[in-house]
């Protein structure tokens, strides 16, 4: 069932964010800040860590900044300050860990993987700066193509087969539907939706391998999380991907 529950909210998140660029930035922007405070507020209860509303605060805001940063940005510079707000996410994080004082429980684990959690939500930001370069002005492609791809690896993750054939299977059938997408929908260059897919299948049949060999239930704030991680993930892949592969 929880697996159901995660590819759910991932669906529901790229579809989300794709819809919202037919719209308007500002409106990519506000399903990204959603999308943060998603995945900021499970974050702790998937680790099963202390001081939970404090590390999703450290957590959003950070995230949160990084997103209007990209949202304000002048031309060619929108995550420029992305790497500067997780770096202060990070430092925060430690500063919780030091006024919880000696002694306490899960600091290590809580530094580790909150400061993990802090760089995973500020890479959504990337789905802001990504919807403002050319390649996606006026029809959104790769936006478009990516979510196809995205989708298409989320359905095959759902598959009941072993890792060794859902992964590979995932990651081909994701960088086919890229190209297929472009051609059919957008005006894309079919190998640049070729990698993204690839890759943004890569990244969520390997979500779905650490979800199946987590071994503890998740709670429906941790699933949601899960759920929209790669996501978020996915949107500064598909930024620097796209001024990559299509400058």
């Amino acid at each position: 069932m929880r697996i159901w529950m995660v590819a759910a909210a991932a669906a529901t998140a790229v579809a989300s964010v794709v819809a919202a660029s037919y719209v308007s930035l500002s409106a990519v922007a506000a399903v990204t800040a959603v999308l943060i405070l998603v995945g900021a507020i499970g974050w702790p209860h998937l680790l099963g860590v202390p001081a939970k509303k404090t590390q999703s605060t450290v957590m959003a805001m950070s995230a949160l900044a990084a997103t209007a940063t990209a949202y304000t940005a002048p031309d060619s510079e929108y995550l420029r300050w992305m790497p500067i707000a997780a770096a202060l996410g990070l430092g925060a994080v430690f500063l919780i860990q030091l006024f919880r004082g000696t002694g306490q429980s899960l600091r290590l684990e809580s530094t580790l993987g909150v400061g993990v959690g802090v760089f995973l939500v500020c890479l959504g930001s990337g789905w802001v700066a990504a919807d403002q370069l050319s390649v996606n002005a006026g029809n959104t492609g790769m936006m478009l193509v990516t979510g196809i791809s995205v989708m298409i690896a989320l359905a095959v993750s759902l598959l009941p087969w072993p890792d060794r054939i859902v992964a590979p299977l995932g990651t081909v059938l994701a960088a086919t539907a890229g190209p297929l997408g472009a051609i059919l929908f957008t005006d894309v260059p079919g190998l640049a939706a070729g990698i993204v897919g690839a890759i943004s299948g890569a990244v969520i049949v390997c979500t779905r391998r650490l979800l199946l060999a987590r071994e503890a239930p998740l709670n429906v704030a941790a699933a949601l999380s899960v759920g929209v991680a790669p996501i978020l993930v996915i949107g500064s892949l598909v930024y620097f991907l796209e001024k990559l592969l299509t400058a």
